[in-house]
C-alpha cells in the first residue's frame, strides 16, 4: 500500500459546525505536512487560511451546503465569494428534489451557472448517493459530465450514508472520461481508502485518513 499516494488524493476535512480557527490551522498544518491533495473548510476560513497556507496547500470549500436547496443565484453568490477569497476548489450540493421531480434541465443550468461563477477554480459536484435510486445516480453521471464541472461527488457526510464501494462502482461505469470522482463520507480506514481509489475515485474527502497516518507513524508503522 503506498501510502503517500492515497495521502495525495485526499481532501482533508472538517466542517464540524462548532469548528475553530484553532482547528482549520491544525488541518492545514497536517494537511502541508502530510501532502494531502486539500483541506476542505467552511466557507468562512477561506480566506484566513489561504493567507496562511499561501501556495503549500489547496484550499476547498463546500457551498449550498448540506442540503442543497439554495436558489441557483445564491450558490453562485458563494462560489464567486469563495475563489474571490482563495478557494482553489469548490464542493457544491445539486437540489436533490429537483432531481426527483425529473428537472433535468434545471439541474443542468445550474451546475454550468456555478462552474461559471468559479471563476476557473476545481468545481466537484455532490449528488448525495444515499438518497437516490440507482436511476438517479446514473441520471446524475450524464448530466455532471454535460455541466463542465470537474469531479462528481458522492455524499456530503451529513445525510444517511456516505460513500459506498458500489456507487463509485456505478459512477466510474456512466461518467464521461474527462469527469473525474471523489468519494467522501465515512471512508475510516486505509484499505478501504485504496479500495475506492483502484474503483476509480480520484479524491477522498475524509477526516480520518490522516489521523491513521499520523497514528500509526507515532508507533512507528509509518
Amino acid at each position: 500500500m503506498d501510502i503517500k499516494n492515497i495521502l495525495s488524493k485526499v481532501d482533508h476535512t472538517v466542517l464540524a459546525q462548532d469548528a475553530t480557527w484553532a482547528d482549520i490551522k491544525a488541518l492545514c498544518d497536517d494537511g502541508i505536512r502530510y501532502g494531502t491533495a486539500s483541506v476542505c473548510i467552511p466557507a468562512s476560513y477561506v480566506k484566513e487560511a489561504k493567507e496562511y497556507v499561501g501556495d503549500a496547500l489547496a484550499i476547498c470549500t463546500v457551498i449550498g451546503f448540506p442540503n442543497g436547496y439554495s436558489t441557483t443565484a445564491v450558490k453562485c453568490f458563494e462560489a464567486e465569494d469563495a475563489a474571490s477569497n482563495g478557494a482553489d476548489e469548490i464542493d457544491m450540493v445539486i437540489n436533490i428534489g429537483w432531481l426527483k421531480d425529473k428537472k433535468y434541465e434545471l439541474l443542468l443550468s445550474e451546475i454550468k451557472a456555478v462552474k461559471e461563477a468559479c471563476r476557473g477554480k476545481l468545481l466537484k459536484v455532490i449528488i448525495e448517493t444515499c438518497l437516490l435510486t440507482d436511476e438517479e445516480k446514473i441520471k446524475m453521471c450524464e448530466i455532471v459530465s454535460k455541466s463542465g464541472a470537474d469531479f462528481i461527488k458522492t455524499s456530503t457526510g451529513f445525510s444517511k450514508g456516505g460513500a459506498t464501494f458500489d456507487d463509485v462502482a456505478l459512477f466510474a461505469a456512466n461518467v464521461e472520461p474527462h469527469l473525474k470522482i471523489k468519494a467522501a463520507g465515512g471512508i475510516s480506514s486505509l484499505e478501504d481508502a485504496e479500495k475506492f481509489m483502484e474503483l476509480g475515485a480520484s479524491r477522498l474527502g475524509t477526516s480520518r485518513i490522516v489521523k491513521i497516518v499520523k497514528s500509526e507513524k507515532a508507533d512507528g508503522e509509518y
